[in-house]
């Protein structure tokens, strides 16, 4: 069986920048399920715009994204969308797209494919509870919401957005009620879970943490 390890958690927790590493550090594939539905989100605003939009037709658009992940960055439809799914809109919009049972039973095999030798390593919300529940190390990362604003507010001041470290709060505040509470892959982690916390963690440090875990897994 391809060694998985599973890095689920809240929004800005670090997850993606600590997975994308360790699957460098340990010569691994790498997957980031937000990415994909940050991508679906940002495919449906850009066929609909801001209607209303209906579950059936959110589900018929995950057969025409055409999606790929490349060294240059997340190519939807053919155009490089890397930067665009760093908005905070989309992120609202993965989150309640993804709460659809329907596009998630789309989506699921297609996150499962990407399990290849030698191993992989991917993030998300569901990763360890749903699409890779035998993965070898499962792991829950988590920060105060606090902490989790800082990183957001730093990150984007990188690519000059304007925002508030107040409102990014409350954004992520909403998403982590939303991800808790939706009825469908519910963001949630149970005893095969590892949990690290690293609110006082460096990035450098929290991958020390999970490679260990991995190491005598």
């Amino acid at each position: 069986m391809v060694p998985v390890i599973t890095i689920d958690g809240p929004a800005s927790s670090g997850k993606g920048t600590v997975a994308k590493l360790l699957a460098k550090e340990l010569g691994f594939h790498y997957l980031e399920s937000g990415a994909i539905y940050r991508a679906l989100g940002l495919w449906v605003y850009r066929n609909y715009g801001d209607t209303s939009v209906g579950e059936s037709q959110v589900v018929d658009l995950v057969s025409t994204m055409l999606l790929e992940f490349t060294d240059l960055g997340v190519i939807l439809g053919g155009e490089n969308v890397t930067d665009a799914l760093r908005e905070e809109f989309v992120g609202m919009l993965a989150s309640k797209y993804g709460s659809i049972p329907e596009v998630r039973a789309r989506l699921l095999q297609f996150q499962r494919d990407f399990a290849k030798e030698p191993g992989l390593v991917t993030d998300g919300r569901d990763m360890g509870s749903v699409v890779f529940p035998a993965a070898k190390l499962k792991v829950f990362l988590t920060a105060s919401a606090e902490k989790r604003a800082e990183r957001r507010y730093k990150q984007l001041q990188l690519f000059n957005k304007s925002v508030t470290i107040e409102a990014i709060l409350q954004d992520i505040i909403a998403r982590d009620e939303q991800d808790s509470n939706r009825s469908t892959a519910p963001l949630s982690y149970d005893s095969s879970f590892k949990v690290l916390d690293n609110s006082d963690l460096t990035i450098e440090e929290t991958i020390a943490v999970i490679s260990k875990w991995y190491q005598k897994s």
